[in-house]
Formats: C-alpha cells, structure tokens, sequence
C-alpha cells in the first residue's frame, strides 16, 4: 500500500468510527488513534481553538505542551491564515514550540465545523525531516472534513 491508500483506508475507518460516535472527546481520540496505528507518525493530536487560545485535546504519541503560547509556532500559523501549514524541519520555523525535541518536521491542519468557524487544529510531528507532502496535507485535510459534524454548537 502507498501513502494515498493508507489515507483511504483511515478515512474509510474514522467515517465508521464517526458514525457509531458522537462524543466530542472520544471521536478525536479514536481519529488520532487510527491515524497514529496506519501511519509512523512520532505524535499527533488535536489542539482545541477556545476562548483565542490552543489547548490540547486527544493525542496519541509522548507528553505535549498543554497550551500553546499565542501567535507562535506552527499551530498558530495555522490558526492565522486558516489553512494547511508543512514544515520540513521545525528547527528552522520561527517561534517553533518544541514540546519534545525529538519532533523533526510538523504538518498542522485547520479542523472547522459545518459552519465553517475554526475549532481546533489536527497536528502531526514525524522525528524525520520533510515528512510531510502534498499527499499528506491532501489526506489530512479530507479527514479534517469528516470532524466537521463533530462539534454540534
């Protein structure tokens, strides 16, 4: 299997697991979860945009910042412009967060609701540098989609 068939069969897993859900905390979870056993990620995790402050939601990998400092690193940059951010080697990002500094390279994608307001954002980490591709922002960003129906506020 290549990359773009391990998307499909996660986003083909997490729309079942959606479908039998319908808890905020445990749909994320379990989206992590398979994202975490398909592909070799180092972390990856949900920040929850609240109150204009990231706060960190389910994850699976090593322990993570809790909150992340506004208007720096990679998640807010993808809070501010409202789209996919990938980052070859987070070493060279300014104001990277480093939460554990085994973390290479980072892709963080905008998680919004069927109203279209921000919510959270997904972020991946990879101990490797340039991990990230147009085939991973491309396989997030639909899987970001299928969270849409998750908040119902």
């Amino acid at each position: 299997m290549d990359k773009k068939d391990h998307y499909t069969a996660a986003e083909r897993e997490i729309k079942i697991r959606l479908e039998k859900g319908g808890d905020l905390t445990a749909d994320l979870g379990n989206t992590a979860a398979v994202l975490k056993k398909r592909f070799s990620f180092f972390w990856i995790g949900f920040y929850f945009f609240q109150h204009n402050n990231l706060v960190l939601g389910p994850f699976q990998g090593t322990p993570a910042c809790v909150f992340l400092e506004k208007g720096k690193g990679v998640c807010w940059a993808c809070v501010k412009k409202k789209k996919t951010i990938i980052v070859p080697d987070v070493h060279a990002f300014t104001d990277h967060i480093a939460c554990d500094p085994a973390s290479r390279s980072e892709i963080a994608v905008p998680v919004f609701d069927r109203k279209g307001s921000l919510r959270a954002v997904l972020d991946v980490d990879s101990e490797h540098l340039r991990a990230f591709d147009e085939d991973d922002r491309i396989g997030l960003e639909s899987i970001a989609g299928l969270l849409a129906g998750c908040w119902n506020d």
